[in-house]
This record gives C-alpha cells, structure tokens and sequence, in this order.
C-alpha cells in the first residue's frame, strides 16, 4: 500500500500522482454531497443537504454560501449553458439557477403525482437532464419533510428543457443514486444504493445501453463496491469509473474493474474533477470536502 492510495491493477499507477497528498479543503458540515466544478468561476459548488446550504469553494481556498435556504439541496451538475442544475429533497424537485439568479423549476411531478426525492443529475450533450428519483429525502425529517412516497417506483427519468417531458426510463432500482454517462454517452452508468436500508440488496453500479431515442436497454452489472455502498460518480476521460465508497474512492476501467483506491477518512458521498486545470479530483465525505490531484480529468469539459 502507498498512502493514501490502494492498488488494485498496476494501471492505477498511470492514474494517480505518488508524490501529492490528500487535502481537506472545507470542514464542520453535516453531510456533504453534490459537488460540481464551475471552470468560468475557477469554483466548486457542493450541498450540506441536513444544513440547507450549496456552499461554495474557491482556487484561493476561500469557502462561503452561495445559497442560504437550499430546500434540501442534494445532487448538483450544470447544463451546456452554464447553468447549475439541482436536485431538492424540500421541494422534491429538479431546478435550475439561471444566469440573473432566478430559479426555474424543471420537474417536480411524473403523472400528476409529486416526484420521490430527486437525487443526482447529469445533463447529456443533446441538452436532456437525466436525474435519480429514490426515496431518501422524505424518509425522514433529516434531510427533507418525511412524506409517504406517490411515485409506484424509484425510478431514473430524463427531462427535455425545452418541452418539458418527462420520460421514466428505468424502474428496476431499489433506491438509484449516482449517474454519469460513459465518454461516448452510449452507456449510461446508475448506482444502486438500497444497501443504506436493506442489507441484501447488492452494492452495484448497473449501465445500460442508451439507444437512439435516448431509451435505455440491456441493464447488468457493472461493478460491485467491497466498501460500503456505490453514492456518486465520475468518468473520466479514458473510461474509468471513479466512485464514492465507504473507504474512500474506489477507481475501475470500463470493464468493471477495480484498479484502486484513493483512502479517505471519512465515508465518500461523491466526487467529481476540476481545479485550475481540471486534474483534481474534488470530494465530498461525510462532514469534510477533501481534493488530491489526479493523473486524469473528466470525460466532458
């Protein structure tokens, strides 16, 4: 073992920096989660879903709230325009932060009835915004208002912004998390996180085939978390999976095996890359943000 890294596949070696440590940048929250890198503000978004707050980290280490009053805010990206999306357990709703401010809301119902808990949200390059709807954010009052769920299934939908579809495209998930398409966006990668409540459901991450009509096919197994359970997750550009777990981030090749482990010390929640110049790997965990530089970068800009 080489602190803080595990190595699975000497491969791992030409992904991660030996010389370079792990680093907490932001501290004292009570469950971080939805990290995203906006690269026009050289600056890192991430919820404190319990806290009600997106925080926001900058280059020079300053961290402050970008927004007080969040609703519960969980998973974050941003769309091609610039545009931070995200998921709020309060108003179980997918929103959108335009660029004056105002806040648009998406989705927030599938056949007149209201969504369970948006999760996690990736925007595909045709525009469409893919999200998680499990039941976390209205199991209790911890992290949104505990509510009996209307929705007959956890399920992942896409969004078209501009018509305002929604389409449910996956069912089969006990509770679904984290999402990210692969670099060619054929595939489309699902986190299955039903373990936090029910020990014999499997600690996977499924991908499905995306077909043409944006429609997913073929869902298996892609990899099995040993650690805890699969939250969220990148890609990065040449195909690798890099996940959240219990003992940190777990890294695997597009077959769906693991190469190694970047040890954290607090249970990971997600992650995502960026930086200066895009080749750090930023890490919500727990009650801690961490960052540590990688041989890599993500698989979109």
């Amino acid at each position: 073992m080489m602190e803080p890294y595990e190595i699975a596949d000497t491969r791992f070696r030409d992904l991660i920096l030996g010389n370079v440590a792990l680093r907490k940048i932001s501290s004292g929250h009570l469950w971080t989660e939805g990290p995203v890198w906006f690269p026009a503000h050289q600056c890192l978004l991430f919820s404190d879903i319990p806290n009600q707050k997106i925080y926001r980290w900058m280059c020079d280490g300053t961290v402050n709230v970008f927004r007080e009053n969040s609703n519960f805010a969980n998973g974050n990206t941003r769309d091609r325009n610039g545009r931070l999306i995200t998921c709020q357990h309060g108003t179980r709703s997918v929103t959108r932060t335009e660029h004056n401010g105002d806040v648009t809301t998406l989705a927030d119902r599938f056949d007149g009835k209201r969504l369970n808990a948006p999760n996690d949200v990736v925007v595909k390059s045709d525009g469409t915004v893919w999200f998680s709807d499990p039941t976390y954010g209205i199991l209790s009052d911890y992290e949104g208002f505990k509510s009996p769920p209307e929705q007959a299934h956890r399920s992942v939908f896409f969004l078209n912004p501009d018509t305002g579809e929604l389409t449910q495209v996956a069912t089969d998930f006990t509770q679904p998390n984290g999402l990210a398409f692969s670099v060619d966006e054929k595939l489309l990668y699902v986190a299955e996180s039903g373990a936090s409540h029910d020990d014999t459901v499997p600690a996977v991450i499924r991908v499905y085939d995306v077909g043409g009509d944006n429609m997913l096919q073929n869902g298996r197994d892609f990899a099995t978390v040993d650690q805890g359970l699969p939250d969220g997750f990148r890609v990065d550009r040449h195909g690798n999976v890099w996940t959240s777990a219990k003992d940190g981030v777990h890294c695997f090749d597009a077959t769906g095996k693991l190469l190694g482990k970047i040890l954290v010390p607090e249970t990971v929640s997600n992650l995502t890359f960026g930086g200066a110049r895009g080749n750090e790997l930023l890490i919500t965990a727990t009650t801690s943000v961490y960052a540590i530089h990688v041989n890599s970068a993500s698989a979109i800009g």
